[in-house]
């Protein structure tokens, strides 16, 4: 398995004409693997038929959602963590914050050690 990376120009944010630019590397997405894809792939390895994984997917889907909404952190062994987090507004006084506080909800990703393995062994393939 490869990715490809690209050289790209940034300047530095909240300075007028981006101050001194540097070079920074960033990946070049190949694509998507879509619901389709995936249950596609799923099929090759197991006994299940394709109305059974979606069903399975959208399930878990659901799970999670709910799960989140309650607060609770979500493990998925080998998969990755997911967890809610939230951005505030910060106050003076402790007294002065309030739920109108929070600027962002927001869901966060943790890989599991075969995903992070997978891509730290990835080679990775420089483009123009």
């Amino acid at each position: 398995m490869a990715f490809k990376v690209k050289i790209i120009e940034k300047g530095k944010p909240g300075i007028a004409g981006g101050g001194p630019k540097k070079f920074y590397l960033q990946i070049v997405y190949d694509g998507e693997a879509t619901m389709d894809d995936i249950v596609k792939e799923v099929e090759k390895f197991s006994s299940l038929s394709e109305p059974d994984i979606r069903g399975v997917i959208i399930a878990i889907e659901n799970i999670i959602q709910d799960k989140l909404a309650q607060g609770k952190i979500v493990r998925l062994e080998r998969l990755g963590t997911f967890y809610p987090s939230i951005s505030s507004k910060g106050e003076t006084n402790a007294s002065d914050l309030s739920i109108n506080s929070i600027k962002k909800v927001n869901v966060n990703y943790r890989p599991g050690d075969r995903i992070k393995k997978a891509l730290k062994d990835a080679n990775i393939n420089k483009v123009s």
